[in-house]
């Protein structure tokens, strides 16, 4: 989506009065926090108030406390999410998954990232400005910590243009010390997520020399949420996270987005002492006041004002900041508000395009998929394989036995018992050692299998069979595989 141009006035000589004229820049060619020589231009964002921040501190706090919950929520003994990358074990909602599920995994992930192209499609960058832990955790934690211990944007600036002294050590030092250690509890609940409560606790409680890997994810985690909120912060959107990029693909004329309603603001210009609007609206003036309170709020530095850009999150503090001033000056409210660009440009109502039906299908149909999949997975998942290296023996009553290994995997939350038969009546199995399989629940156990096998049996050098998996008393799962036999002497 490309900036709006400014409505001209239909005056057909100037409005007088001091009219600033939008100058159409080159704001699309460069990042607002950046110098023309590529430094680092800081952001000193002014705290916003108003009902949409209102709307998302209430829910930025319940998403803080579910987030740092969750590793400790257990549903059945299984966490309510891990991620578990070092075992490959998977736990959502208290459902286990194993890597034989990693279909259901890549169809939940398939879910995932179409629901957040549906949603962009329609709502614009709410993901962003309301629910991504990085913006939650930012502008409702670390920044609010820090309007707290150095004040507001103002007094931010003064004090790091000012020299140093005693007070500004000590402010720094306080700010970042609170920001290191609440970097290392948010490194460490990631960590928790990853390789479960229990293993955190334990890492924590026992010798550290025991756990040198995990106390090195403890640090590096730590080390990278500190440098995103002390340091990256909005570059941690603008730079490193693809969403930003990728939305243009996303949104189109009937996305809903924060948006300004050039129409109505422009032109805009400085508000006389005691002008009333009737005078203003006369004079070829907008609604807008040019008092720059929009851009005083942006967490990214940027003028809404100029369109839709890379760099809005949608976090709707210019919206409660254009909202204040409006009051204060008499107009209605809603110059900036959420909105999609026809609704600005021809006055149309919010719609469901033929795009957001297509891809509302196609979530559909993942869903119905996950869910069959989800549903209708065995309870023990088998795998028998030939034992590596192993080849065929003869026993002395003339058969064929052939080395197996068996893995079986408890996708239940209970302890299950699992016996195998074969289907060809003529061959034997005997699992080696305790004939009684129980799975632990949630547990993987590897065990071995002898199969015997009459040479009358044999259809050639290999003879496919068919093995049927049971627990209580209910085939759960049949696995093929492959006999080695002699190879069969001809006839002369």
């Amino acid at each position: 989506m490309t900036a709006v141009p400014p409505k001209k006035s239909d005056a057909k000589t100037p409005p007088s009065g001091p009219v600033q004229k939008i100058k159409l820049e080159d704001f699309r060619d460069h990042l607002t926090t950046a110098d023309k020589l590529g430094h680092r231009k800081w952001v000193y964002a002014k705290a916003p108030h108003g009902q949409w921040t209102n709307r998302r501190t209430w829910l930025s706090w319940l998403l803080i406390g579910i987030m740092f919950a969750g590793p400790f929520i257990s549903i059945n003994g299984n966490p309510l999410l891990m991620m578990n990358i070092v075992e490959r074990r998977f736990s959502i909602l208290g459902q286990l998954f194993w890597p034989q599920d990693m279909v259901i995994f890549a169809v939940a992930m398939l879910i995932f990232i179409t629901g957040i192209i549906i949603f962009t499609t329609a709502y614009g960058r709410l993901w962003c400005g309301w629910t991504c832990p990085q913006t939650v955790m930012m502008e409702m934690v670390f920044r609010k910590l820090e309007y707290w211990i150095e004040g507001d944007a103002t007094a931010q600036r003064q004090l790091a243009a000012a020299p140093w002294t005693v007070r500004k050590f000590a402010k720094k030092s306080f700010k970042l010390g609170i920001f290191f250690v609440l970097s290392f509890i948010i490194g460490n609940t990631l960590l928790a997520y990853i390789i479960g409560s229990d293993a955190l606790l334990q890492i924590i409680t026992d010798d550290p020399r025991r756990h040198i890997a995990g106390l090195t994810f403890m640090v590096l985690f730590t080390l990278l949420f500190f440098a995103i909120f002390a340091r990256f912060r909005e570059q941690a959107c603008t730079f490193i996270c693809p969403y930003g990029r990728l939305q243009a693909t996303m949104l189109d004329e009937n996305s809903m987005v924060v948006a300004y309603d050039h129409n109505r603001g422009e032109q805009r210009g400085k508000l006389l002492r005691n002008q009333k609007l009737v005078e203003r609206i006369a004079t070829g003036h907008g609604d807008c006041i040019d008092c720059h309170q929009c851009v005083a709020v942006c967490p990214t530095g940027i003028d809404i004002r100029n369109g839709l850009q890379m760099e809005c999150v949608h976090c709707t503090a210019c919206i409660d900041a254009c909202d204040d001033v409006m009051d204060k000056v008499g107009a209605p409210r809603g110059l900036i508000r959420y909105a999609s660009l026809n609704s600005i440009e021809k006055g149309e109502p919010f719609r469901i395009t033929p795009r957001m039906k297509a891809y509302g299908i196609v979530l559909g149909a993942l869903i119905t998929l996950f869910l069959v999949l989800v549903f209708t997975r065995p309870m023990v998942e088998a795998i028998l394989l030939r034992a590596p290296g192993a080849m065929f023996e003869q026993t002395a009553d003339g058969q064929i036995e052939n080395l197996y290994t068996l893995k079986l995997v408890n996708k239940t939350m209970r302890d299950l018992p699992v016996s195998l038969k074969l289907d060809d009546s003529t061959a034997s199995l005997q699992v080696m050692g305790d004939e009684h399989l129980v799975v632990p629940a949630g547990k993987l156990v590897a065990t071995s299998v002898l199969i015997k096998l009459d040479k009358s049996a044999l259809t050639g050098t290999t003879t496919k069979l068919k093995v049927g998996v049971y627990s209580e008393g209910k085939r759960v799962q049949t696995v093929k595989t492959v006999f080695v036999g002699p190879r069969p002497k001809l006839e002369p």
